[in-house]
C-alpha cells in the first residue's frame, strides 16, 4: 500500500504503540504527541459518547499545540452489557484489576468501541467504530497465565482469545 500524501503534517495524539503501528502503515511521516487528560472525568453513562468525547478532547488538546497540522486522536472503551446499561472497563491499573476485568469478560459478549477524532486547520471529523466481541470461557488458571504473560494491561485485552461477532461504524 502506498503511503497517503496529505496537505498538512500529521500528529498522532496517542502514546499507544499499537496506534503508531497502524498509522505507520498508511502515513509515512508523522509526529507523536500524547495528551495528558483525566479520562475518568470525561467518562459518560453512554459508552459511545465516552469514546467520542475522549477522542475529541484528546484531539483538541493536541490541536492547540499544533494548530497548523492534522491531528488524529482516539480512545477505546470496553463496554459490558449490564441490565439496561453498560459497565465500562478502562485500562487495568494493576494485576488484580486485570484479573477482575478478564473474569468479567470471559465467556460472554462485550463491545469494543473506538472513538476517532481527526482535526485539521479547516475542520474536524468525529466517529466511532463498534465491534461485538465474544470471549471463550476461561478458568482462573488460564486468566492468571494470560495476565502473568503481561499482555492484559491493554484496554482491549485477550486479543488472541476473542472472536468478532459484529461490526458497525457511525460518523457524526
Amino acid at each position: 500500500m502506498d503511503a497517503l500524501t496529505l496537505p498538512w503534517p500529521v500528529v498522532l495524539g496517542s502514546a499507544s504503540p499499537r496506534r503508531r503501528e497502524i498509522l505507520a502503515r498508511i502515513i509515512r511521516e508523522f509526529e507523536v504527541d500524547a495528551p495528558d487528560l483525566d479520562e475518568d472525568a470525561l467518562t459518560l453513562d453512554d459508552p459511545w459518547q465516552t469514546a467520542r468525547e475522549l477522542a475529541r478532547a484528546k484531539a483538541e488538546a493536541i490541536f492547540t499545540r499544533h494548530p497548523d497540522k492534522l491531528v488524529i486522536a482516539g480512545d477505546t472503551v470496553v463496554a459490558v452489557p449490564v441490565g439496561d446499561g453498560f459497565q465500562q472497563l478502562a485500562k487495568p491499573v494493576d494485576r488484580a484489576d486485570a484479573l477482575r476485568m478478564l473474569g468479567i469478560l470471559q465467556g460472554r459478549q462485550h463491545l469494543v468501541i473506538t472513538g476517532i477524532c481527526v482535526r485539521w486547520p479547516e475542520g474536524e471529523r468525529l466517529f466511532e467504530v463498534t465491534t461485538g466481541v465474544t470471549f471463550h470461557p476461561l478458568d482462573a488458571e488460564q486468566i492468571a497465565a494470560y495476565v502473568d504473560a503481561g499482555e492484559s494491561m491493554d484496554p482491549t485485552p485477550l486479543k488472541g482469545k476473542r472472536r468478532k461477532s459484529s461490526h458497525q461504524s457511525t460518523a457524526r
